[in-house]
């Protein structure tokens, strides 16, 4: 696993137990946000011309949820960009905001395969075909199509029909190792089937 992926989870974790133990309370006594807990009364009085007076007095009790007022914190994952700049990175950032605390952080990852693309480029404008297809034969991809199409990927400073046999030889050292033993056993399996039908005829 990735190192930088493993201290993001490390920062998120702390975080979570920050978040847990932390009660931070933002109270708003202005305008209408004003919440009202508990009771409270209110009195009007009325005095007319005629000498005769009303009092009206009434209480009330509001006990109404005001709700959870902590407020998250601010994250805000950084730009990895590289753009504009002969790079072979990909970046990814992340951020996270929990009540009382907020973190967000950010890396590279090395792009392989558009490292290879590069130096092939490079090594054939230095006039090193060989070694420029060597280095894109690397690929597990190229690896197969190249020997699809008959041009077998260079072997030791051998090329062509001499670089063939020896990958035949040490078939290990294939970067397709894997796809090329389950394509011999689909051959194989083939091969079996076609001779079974051949004694029943």
């Amino acid at each position: 696993m990735n190192k930088n992926f493993i201290y993001l989870f490390i920062i998120f974790i702390i975080a979570l137990s920050l978040s847990a133990s932390s009660q931070t309370t933002q109270n708003n006594t202005s305008g209408s946000n004003t919440s009202i807990a508990g009771g409270y009364t209110s009195s009007s009085s009325s005095t007319y011309e005629s000498g005769s007076s009303v009092n009206t007095t009434t209480n009330s009790t509001n006990n109404a949820y005001s709700g959870d007022t902590r407020v998250a914190s601010m994250a805000t994952a950084p730009s990895m960009s590289a753009y504009s700049q002969d790079l072979c990175v990909v970046g990814y950032s992340g951020g996270l905001s929990t009540f009382g605390v907020g973190i967000s952080g950010g890396s590279y990852t090395r792009d392989e395969n558009c490292e290879r693309i590069k130096l092939s480029k490079v090594l054939n404008d230095l006039g090193m075909k060989v070694a420029a297809v060597s280095i894109l034969c690397q690929d597990a991809r190229v690896f197969e199509s190249m020997m699809h199409s008959g041009t077998p990927c260079p072997y030791l400073g051998k090329i062509g029909s001499e670089a063939n046999a020896e990958w035949l030889k040490y078939d290990k050292l294939r970067p397709d190792y894997n796809l090329y033993i389950q394509n011999l056993k689909i051959i194989e399996d083939k091969r079996k089937e076609d001779e079974a039908k051949k004694e029943v005829k």
